[in-house]
């Protein structure tokens, strides 16, 4: 498995929607649960920051000059 930091997006989620099968199934022991409630919570709490960075990417407008500027839908002309 990748580091969190290097994991991407997509896989975090894939890892996340199986543990999540897994814990509805509710046929593991209560150590192994606990420990893939916890995994999954930081999955969560990873995938949570990267869509909240991409979405702060994507509301930044790269000027001509290189700058960036907020993106703001009532400046659409």
């Amino acid at each position: 498995m990748a580091t969190k930091e290097k994991m991407s997006f997509e896989v975090a989620i894939s890892e996340l929607e199986t543990i999540v099968k897994e814990l509805e199934r509710g046929d593991i022991p209560l150590e192994k649960a606990l420990t893939q409630f916890k995994k999954g919570v930081e999955l969560s709490q990873m995938c949570q920051k990267k869509l909240a960075d991409a979405d702060e990417m994507l509301t930044k407008i790269m000027n001509e000059d290189g700058t960036t500027t907020l993106f703001d839908e009532g400046d659409s002309e």
